[in-house]
């Protein structure tokens, strides 16, 4: 076992091959302590040259309502107010903190993303 940091993408794809070959390896092994350090080296290369931005508020309460079947009207019941569920997706109108509490607790998003501050419209 021969483990060396991810400095450049060549490291980074042999490390992914590598990862490969031991995806199945058991735990408590020689293999499986390799694998274990191999991904935590992937994902600090990938979180430097990689990084995932933060989703807007406003889509990823549309993404966790298509991921759970949930219609406009739903989330209107939810919120109670259709009409401030339209205003909100049309960006006329900000998240009040009880709004960014009950998505929170209903769609499980967290509450850093649903705090993000977004462009509202004029």
């Amino acid at each position: 076992m021969e483990i060396r940091p991810i400095k450049t993408e060549k490291d980074y794809d042999l490390a992914l091959e590598r990862i490969n070959v031991l995806f199945n390896a058991k735990p408590n092994t020689d293999e499986g302590d390799e694998l274990d350090i191999l991904v935590t080296l992937i994902e600090k290369y990938e979180q430097i040259h990689y990084p995932i931005p933060e989703p807007d508020p406003i889509e990823a309460i549309k993404f966790m309502m298509e991921q759970n079947g949930l219609t406009d009207a739903d989330l209107g019941v939810i919120l109670n107010s259709r009409s401030r569920v339209t205003e909100i997706f049309k960006r006329k109108r900000a998240l009040t903190i009880k709004q960014i509490r009950v998505l929170t607790e209903t769609l499980h998003i967290p509450a850093s993303t649903l705090i993000r501050e977004y462009a509202l419209e004029q």
